[in-house]
């Protein structure tokens, strides 16, 4: 499965899932949970899907698991190091077609902000 996690597309097929959260623990585990980490997350590292993205595809892996029709979300933190509930959340579903297109991107090195911007997001002006 592909995960587009802000402008980087994630392969979650094999994606192991820490021990810690297996079983009884990743079933108590909130969707709202699993958002206020991804917020607390992107707060101290903005680019955290660049910078450490097998931590930003764990969180991809734990999205999908709890809401399986979304593959794609979008964290902004204002700043590195803000709160974080000042870091907003975005979710969407994409069309398969849409996905393979952005991976075949990323895999050829033409995938970036702007561009996924523009596909996905449509947060910049034309």
């Amino acid at each position: 499965m592909l995960f587009l996690m802000n402008d980087v597309v994630f392969k979650l097929d094999g994606v192991i899932m820490d021990s810690r959260l297996g079983g009884e623990r990743l079933k108590a585990l909130t969707l709202p949970a699993i958002i206020r980490m991804g917020q607390e997350l992107f707060a101290g590292e903005p680019l955290v899907h660049r910078q450490t993205p097998e931590r930003a595809q764990r969180l991809a892996a734990l999205i999908c698991g709890k809401a399986p029709m979304i593959n794609a979300a979008h964290f902004t933190a204002p700043a590195a190091h803000c709160k974080p509930h000042e870091v907003t959340v975005r979710f969407v579903s994409l069309q398969f077609e849409l996905m393979a297109e952005l991976y075949t991107l990323q895999r050829a090195g033409e995938l970036d902000a702007l561009r996924a911007d523009r596909r996905v997001w449509r947060r910049l002006a034309a």
